[in-house]
């Protein structure tokens, strides 16, 4: 039987891998099977288990399956709405991903994995690969100079910039806790936005540079403190003047946004509101800002001084769904910056601490930069 772990490493996966993939004769399961009208059903082989649960984006709690004669579990669900939707199935109190589902969301800890569900809609969604012209991805690995170790950086190129001299801005997007460098180009589909917007002109072309978010261990909680600060010496030491030798980009504040979701939401507003002499576009999706934040120590510059920082800032605009654990934060953040004159963009939707929810904001906060 498969030992009871919370984190669903190498190990699990191969005893789930021998527990349920099917012999030759049995029939191929189909997991997620999503229908023509939107419902969709959870199917999962496992004749020994004695539950299984599913929990998802799309609903409050978990629901049970039911198994049938052949020891297959199912569930159908829905209609849902089009989106993208992570999920996890449990199979007696044991979390996992749905092993007949290839389409997995990973990051930089166990805790994190998922499987992935896209309910699509009639027609492309914001969000879809178009017919349009496409940007690229380029992985980089570089020696940080700042933390002393090999780091890695995902970098989106908008089309047509090879046939150019156009020297370019960069939007520095910073990824949230147990993910990546890799979380906003897999997960929040950032190349295709852009790519998106850039053919119907809603947006002017720029780099975004996707970093690795932590400087310290991911799994080392005892340092988690530190991580802003140490995560600030390899941005601003190694990560811009690695961008600035390799692209063509513009080299001063005017043509640098700094922005993040949830960590990383933290991280944008608490680096760049320090450093507006670097950054003249700053923002945060769900920002993490911590249980009980002093925004006058944290942000003394800026609150001190909240007409230098207006003449400064081009663009600061703060972000949260109303379902999100991070609102009640982020709200007193925008009534203390309202109370100390600093001029801001705060959004209020619904939603709660998601993809879904931070796609949007790529999707609406793309327009506004570097006007």
């Amino acid at each position: 039987m498969i030992a009871r772990v919370l984190d669903f490493g190498a190990y699990a996966w191969l005893a789930l891998a021998a527990m349920f993939v099917a012999p030759q004769s049995e029939p191929r399961i189909v997991s997620p099977d999503v229908s023509a009208d939107r419902r969709v059903t959870f199917r999962l082989r496992a004749p020994e288990a004695r539950s299984v649960t599913v929990t998802g984006e799309f609903m409050s709690g978990s629901k049970a399956l039911e198994k049938d004669e052949h020891g297959v579990w199912r569930l159908t669900i829905g209609p849902l709405e089009p989106e993208i939707y992570h999920y996890t199935f449990s199979i007696d109190g044991v979390r996992t991903i749905d092993p007949a589902n290839p389409a997995v969301k990973t990051g930089s800890t166990a805790s994190t994995l998922a499987s992935v569900l896209q309910v699509p809609s009639d027609a492309p969604a914001f969000y879809d690969a178009r017919d349009v012209p496409h940007g690229e991805i380029h992985h980089l690995s570089y020696q940080s100079s700042a933390l002393g170790r090999v780091r890695r950086v995902t970098v989106y190129v908008p089309p047509g910039y090879e046939r150019t001299q156009t020297r370019y801005p960069v939007l520095y997007l910073l990824h949230g806790a147990n993910a990546d460098e890799n979380a906003w180009h897999r997960l929040g589909r950032v190349n295709w936005i852009v790519d998106n917007l850039l053919a119907t002109g809603s947006t002017r072309p720029f780099l975004i540079v996707m970093p690795f978010g932590y400087g310290v261990a991911p799994n080392a909680p005892q340092e988690q403190g530190q991580n802003t600060e140490r995560f600030a010496r390899d941005l601003v030491g190694d990560v811009i003047p690695l961008i600035e030798s390799r692209y063509r980009v513009t080299r001063d504040r005017g043509g640098r946004a700094l922005f993040g979701l949830s960590m990383g939401g933290g991280q944008a507003l608490a680096i760049g509101l320090n450093r507006l002499d670097l950054f003249s576009h700053i923002g945060g999706f769900s920002s993490g800002l911590g249980s009980n934040p002093d925004f006058a120590k944290s942000y003394a510059t800026v609150a001190a001084n909240p007409d230098t920082a207006n003449k400064q800032l081009r663009l600061l605009w703060i972000g949260c769904g109303t379902d999100d654990g991070a609102f009640a934060a982020s709200k007193r953040l925008a009534e203390f910056l309202t109370s100390r004159g600093v001029t801001h963009t705060f959004r209020e939707t619904p939603g709660a601490h998601t993809w879904m929810v931070w796609r949007k904001y790529l999707h609406e906060i793309a327009p506004l930069l570097f006007k």
